[in-house]
């Protein structure tokens, strides 16, 4: 014959208590891992224990918290082990292209080569042939001439400088005296107005 021991109700709301507790601890431990899902973090005893305010005794003890996190930790594994393959994988594809890319553009460069030599070699003909038409004198009469007009180009710089300061300050004048203006007016109209 058994007899069935019936808590006291002391010791049944201290097990509930307990119970709910438990329960809590769970749901946050549910709540942790999927919060270092989203934010793409390792999941791992630890970090589901830190971020859970949980021990980690509880997380190994617990068979249904032990069971979330070995899942989830599982999950984890092979997650991160796709994204790397599909990193290789993309990574592959982003090198294939760049040496196909590289390639055209070393054929290009190769093609534009060629041209530029040709247009250098008809240029340095037409050089020489231009200066074969010049006499030493005429260099010289030319050379002169340049070199005057760069200094007439100096000295209108540095008079056309001088005229934006002179302007600059023209104005700044101008805008005093506009202000002096306004204030005898404003004299004026008050002296007559008293």
């Amino acid at each position: 014959m058994s007899t069935t021991v019936v808590p006291s109700p002391r010791t049944a709301a201290a097990l509930a208590s307990r119970r709910r507790r438990t329960e809590a601890a769970i749901q946050r431990v549910h709540d942790a891992i999927a919060r270092l899902r989203r934010e793409k973090a390792p999941v791992n005893v630890a970090a589901v224990a830190r971020s859970a305010d949980v021990s980690r005794t509880f997380l190994y003890d617990n068979p249904e918290a032990r069971t979330a996190v070995a899942t989830a930790m599982a999950e984890s594994c092979e997650r991160r082990g796709q994204l790397l393959a599909d990193q290789t994988d993309e990574r592959e594809a982003t090198w294939r292209e760049r040496a196909l890319n590289a390639e055209d553009a070393l054929k290009a460069a190769h093609t534009e080569i060629v041209a530029q030599r040709t247009r250098i070699g008809a240029l340095l003909g037409q050089v020489r042939d231009l200066e074969a038409e010049w006499t030493e004198e005429a260099i010289q009469r030319i050379t002169t001439e340049n070199t005057t007009l760069k200094q007439r180009v100096r000295q209108l710089t540095t008079d056309n400088r001088t005229l934006d300061e002179r302007l600059k300050a023209a104005r700044s004048n101008l805008r005093f005296q506009d202000r002096r203006v306004a204030d005898l007016e404003a004299q004026i109209a008050d002296s007559t107005v008293h």
